[in-house]
Order: C-alpha cells, then sequence, then structure tokens
C-alpha cells in the first residue's frame, strides 16, 4: 500500500520514458549548477568532497531510477559535465580552462583537475545510477519470483555495480582521513613539555590561510618560512628535510593564499596580486608575535618566496629580524630570459631541432600565455645538470614531499593544481618587480644561501642584488652541493647557517 502513490507516478513515467529521462536530465542539471556554483574547481576540502560523493551518489540513483536504463550510466555524467562547464566559464587557470593537450603543463592540469574532480563526482553518479535502477526494479516494477534468470551479462553488470561501490568507499575512505602533525617527543616518546605541534590556520581578511607550527619549545626564536613558486607548498618538505630546526626554532610553514594547505582559499582570483601576498605575509607575522609574545619573527623564503619575503621586510621592517632568501630571486624577467637564452644555446648544441624550432617561435619572455613558460623553462635539470645524489631531495623537488600526514588525501591530489592556478595568475605581476629597484636596503641582517649549481639566471641578478643592498649586516652564503633549493637539498649545512650565523645575531 505504502508504494501506491509512487508507482502510480512510476507507471506514467514508464508509460513515456521521455518523462523519465527529462526528469533525469533536470535533476543532474541542477547538481551541476549548484556545483558549478558553490564548488567551480570541484570540491576543495575534504568535507566538501565526501558532500559531493553522497550528492552525486543520491543524484545518481535518481537518475538511474528515472529513466531505469544502463543508458543513465553515460546519460548522467554527460549532462553534468555540459552543464557544470557553463556555469563555471568564469573561473581562470590551467585546470578550469580549454584543456591543452599539446602541452605537458596542460595535461597535467587536465588530470589534477578535471580528473579528480571526476573521481569525487563521476564515480558516485555512475554507481548511483546503478543503484538506482535496481531499486526502481525491486521496489516500483518487481518481476515475478523466479522470473529473474541469472545470465552472464547480468552477473557482469553485478560486478561492475559491486567494483564501483568498493571503489567509492575506498575514495571516501581515503578523502575522510584527517591531515596531523605528530607531536614532538622525548627519547622515551613522552610530548616535551612547552614544545608545539600543530596544523592551524590563521584568519586574514576573508580568507582562513594554513600554518604548521612546530618547536621544541614555544620561547623558541620564531621562524616564518615563505614557500617559492607562486603557488607552491613546502610544509612536506619542512617535516621531511628540517626538523632538526624545530630544535632552535618555533618553525612556522605558511601555505600561501591557494597553495597546499590554502588551496581551498584560492577564489576569488581576482584578489591575488602581490600587494595582497604581501599584506598577508605581515598580517601572519603579527598574528605569531601576538601569539608568541615576541617583538619580530625571522623570515625566511626560497625562490618566489625570497622575493614576497623581501618586499614583506621592506613593507613592515619593525615585525622581522632577520632575511633569510633561498635560492634567492630578484627579477622574474631576467632570470626568464637568461634562462631562455640558455636553453636555446643548449637545444642548438644538442642539435635539438624541434625545441630550437618552438623557442624561437614564441620568442623570449614574458608571455602573455603562461603555458609558454613551460617550453622556456622546464628543460633547467637538463641545461644545469649537475649530481643530486649527495643531497637529502633530489630533482623532483616540492613533489617529492608530498606524501606526509601533514597533508589531507585532497590536499596532496590538488597540490600540482593549486600552484598551475595560482601561477597563471600571479606570475605574469612579477614582470616590473627587480629588488635592485625595488629594495635597495634592508634595516636587518640579510643572509643569502645559495646552491653552488644554481642557474646564472638566477644566481647573478642575486649577486647584483646583494652587491648594492645596504643591510646592518649581511653574508653570501654558498653550500657545495646543491642547486635552486639548497636548504632541502643540503638540510644539515643549512641548519648549521641558522644556528652558527643566524641565531647569535637574534641573542645579541
Amino acid at each position: 500500500m505504502r508504494f501506491t502513490g509512487a508507482r502510480s507516478i512510476w507507471a506514467r513515467v514508464r508509460a513515456d520514458q521521455r518523462l523519465g529521462f527529462g526528469a533525469a536530465a533536470g535533476l543532474a542539471a541542477t547538481f551541476a549548477v549548484v556545483s558549478g556554483w558553490l564548488t567551480p574547481r570541484g570540491p576543495l576540502t575534504s568535507g566538501a568532497a565526501l558532500a559531493t560523493m553522497l550528492a552525486a551518489l543520491a543524484v545518481g540513483t535518481g537518475v538511474g531510477a528515472l529513466v531505469r536504463s544502463r543508458w543513465a550510466m553515460l546519460f548522467a555524467p554527460i549532462v553534468f559535465v555540459v552543464v557544470f562547464e557553463v556555469i563555471r566559464i568564469g573561473a581562470v587557470g590551467p585546470t578550469v580552462d580549454t584543456p591543452r593537450l599539446s602541452s605537458t603543463y596542460g595535461l597535467m592540469a587536465l588530470v589534477v583537475g578535471r580528473g579528480v574532480h571526476g573521481l569525487l563526482v563521476l564515480l558516485p553518479l555512475v554507481v548511483g545510477t546503478t543503484l538506482g535502477r535496481t531499486l526502481a526494479h525491486r521496489l516500483l516494477d518487481p518481476e515475478p519470483t523466479g522470473q529473474r534468470r541469472l545470465t552472464t551479462g547480468f552477473a557482469l553488470r553485478r560486478a561492475v555495480a559491486v567494483a564501483g561501490t568498493l571503489a567509492v568507499l575506498v575514495v571516501a575512505g581515503g578523502i575522510a582521513r584527517p591531515a596531523r602533525t605528530a607531536a614532538i617527543t622525548d627519547a622515551e616518546g613522552r610530548p616535551v613539555e612547552g614544545s608545539v605541534a600543530e596544523l592551524t590556520s590563521v584568519r586574514v581578511g576573508d580568507h582562513d590561510l594554513g600554518l604548521m607550527i612546530r618547536g621544541h619549545s614555544v620561547d623558541s626564536p620564531v621562524l616564518l618560512f615563505l614557500a617559492g613558486g607562486p603557488g607552491g607548498s613546502e610544509v612536506g618538505a619542512m617535516r621531511r628535510h628540517l626538523p632538526m630546526l624545530e630544535e632552535h626554532f618555533v618553525v612556522v610553514t605558511f601555505d600561501q593564499r591557494g597553495a597546499g594547505r590554502s588551496h581551498h582559499q584560492l577564489e576569488p582570483t581576482s584578489t591575488l596580486t602581490v600587494d595582497n601576498a604581501v599584506a598577508d605575509v605581515v598580517e601572519v607575522a603579527d598574528h605569531l608575535r601576538d601569539r608568541f609574545g615576541v617583538d619580530q619573527v625571522v623570515l625566511v623564503g626560497q625562490s618566489w618566496g625570497t622575493i614576497l619575503g623581501a618586499l614583506a621586510v621592506d613593507e613592515a621592517p619593525d615585525r622581522f629580524s632577520a632575511f633569510i632568501g633561498v635560492g634567492q630571486m630578484v627579477s622574474t624577467t631576467e632570470t626568464d630570459r637568461l634562462i631562455y637564452d640558455d636553453t636555446l644555446s643548449w637545444a642548438r648544441d644538442q642539435d635539438n631541432d624541434g625545441l630550437v624550432d618552438q623557442l624561437v617561435d614564441i620568442g623570449p619572455p614574458p608571455y602573455d600565455d603562461v603555458l609558454h613558460y613551460e617550453t622556456a623553462l622546464s628543460h633547467e635539470h637538463e641545461v644545469y645538470p649537475y649530481d643530486h645524489a649527495p643531497n637529502s631531495e633530489g630533482m623532483g623537488g616540492f613533489s617529492e614531499n608530498l606524501f606526509v600526514g601533514e597533508y589531507t588525501l585532497l590536499e596532496q591530489l590538488h597540490a600540482l593544481g593549486g600552484f598551475l592556478d595560482v601561477f597563471w595568475v600571479m606570475y605574469p605581476q612579477l614582470v616590473e618587480i627587480d629588488l635592485r629597484d625595488d629594495v635597495a636596503q634592508m634595516s636587518v641582517p640579510v643572509f643569502l644561501v645559495q646552491g653552488r649549481f644554481e642557474a646564472r639566471g638566477r644566481a647573478e641578478p642575486a649577486a647584483e642584488w646583494f652587491d648594492r643592498l645596504a643591510a646592518p649586516h649581511k653574508e653570501w652564503i654558498e653550500l657545495g652541493t646543491s642547486g635552486h633549493r639548497p636548504l632541502f637539498e643540503q638540510p644539515e649545512e643549512f641548519h648549521e647557517v641558522m644556528v652558527e650565523r643566524v641565531l647569535p645575531l637574534l641573542t645579541e
């Protein structure tokens, strides 16, 4: 009796399957509209991802029940994808733009953008359609007892449905895993009294920005680390390669907006500007000063983080006690042009006519099309080779350090996509920056820690800036077996620099 009303509606749908397809299309399209409005880049947090998967499963179940055909498995994803792509047209970045399949970066953007989103939405959507179709037949259109036959096709469909359901459960279980950072313990495994080890966030403007804070004593000097990129995250690298710094500093690894643990704060991309990035650093420094009761923090930057750090010190020198630039950048325009020239010369020497033609065709940087930077700059390990074997980190850079517990699975999956999208928006803004003109002096001690094998496009402008820079104390320190990432390639030597050269100046 309780299924009488449903069966009445079902009878109409069964009489005219066009009604079923129409209702199913409306259901899938509505889900796509809501998703495109709320999550134009797909779900960016674990909670949003789990909610999206549950909603997709429910919508798929509805579509399967309405269509009651195996075609629902194809119909629902097609409707969702078409409507979703229309709704999110205003989103900016390689992971949401028209796929560029001729480019390696474009292919990566497709995989980590639409690929990850498809895993979270289309997989449960398809599984839901099989569930809905089964429920509809069982509850609203049952076959007479004994009429169902076990055929090869039936068994195969069941096997696919079971496998799909298990896949959804596995993905959901992985997404649900929380990020954690281990407590700082003594030799007996007991938490060190007065230590700090946490993953947290700080409210800056309208955004919650991720921090990892670790130190053996909350009374130690506070060190704020800025990663490269724009769009890079080094939470994993700091945990894997530099835990020894935590013995002497409260080490704060800051994921800038759109990167790593702050990836979900990417929108609106129109506010991703250099000025706002500098303001974020100053506000994070103020938060740390208030929390730990210190007057100033030590600022360490790597690559893009060195430009950002230098601008932050110039903007608010009273917040910082020292600046340490690692793999110092000075002018992205000059750096890119020098690397372009070296890459073109190398390609000619190697008789790589295809690459030569590509480089000549796009010309030297800067570029309006950001993906052209792949052609001009992505051969660095071949143009400037050196032996990575003696080092802690290899040539893979931050991608080698993603699989640590401090990231959720979704943050790991989105790491490269976040880098590409933030880089796309922010890198063109760096064209006019040249620290030789913009930051002629600093009122804090300055240490530039460079790798011996740094590309000349970075090393030469950095040396010129260092020579011109007026500072109360400055040192140029070269580490012998590393390139652009000496703090992670030679972490013991970098730790020695921080403890034996920087720390004494802070305690004078």
